[in-house]
């Protein structure tokens, strides 16, 4: 059996200069940290302001819904909703018509603390859209939806 050849530095700097994946991913953990700062005077963090955001609908959604809405696996979300859930914002109770079904269901704690942080989300949402420059935020959203 032949050793296994070395990956040349100039592969290495090719991947980084242009890996869709590695983009992506930085810039997530960056917008994330962004919202993280910004919404702490709230006590949420990006993702549970994403997560409690995805509550906030007309019917109460199903755990398998907001999995789906999130891209996230349902023993995921259930580790995120725990938090939620101590904190009273949250509260998950089984389906009227199944009993099997997990409903998620924002509390009016969980309604108040998501008013006062939308407008925390706006203001750091424009902050960063105005740091595209020239870029369209639009077509952004639109390639990002493409890739999911």
């Amino acid at each position: 059996m032949n050793p296994p050849a070395d990956v040349p530095f100039t592969t290495t700097l090719f991947v980084r200069d242009s890996c869709l994946c590695l983009h992506v991913q930085r810039a997530a953990r960056s917008l994330a940290r962004r919202f993280d700062v910004a919404l702490r005077p709230a006590g949420l963090t990006s993702g549970q302001f994403s997560l409690l955001m995805s509550l906030n609908r007309p019917q109460p959604p199903t755990m398998g819904q907001v999995a789906r809405l999130l891209a996230m696996d349902r023993t995921t979300l259930a580790a995120n909703l725990k938090p939620l859930e101590r904190q009273g914002f949250v509260e998950v109770r089984a389906g009227e018509s199944d009993k099997r079904q997990r409903v998620l269901a924002l509390t009016q704690s969980g309604r108040d603390v998501l008013a006062a942080a939308v407008p925390i989300w706006l203001a750091t949402h424009q902050t960063i859209e105005g740091l595209l420059g020239e870029a369209s935020p639009d077509r952004l959203r639109a390639d990002l939806v493409a890739l999911s």
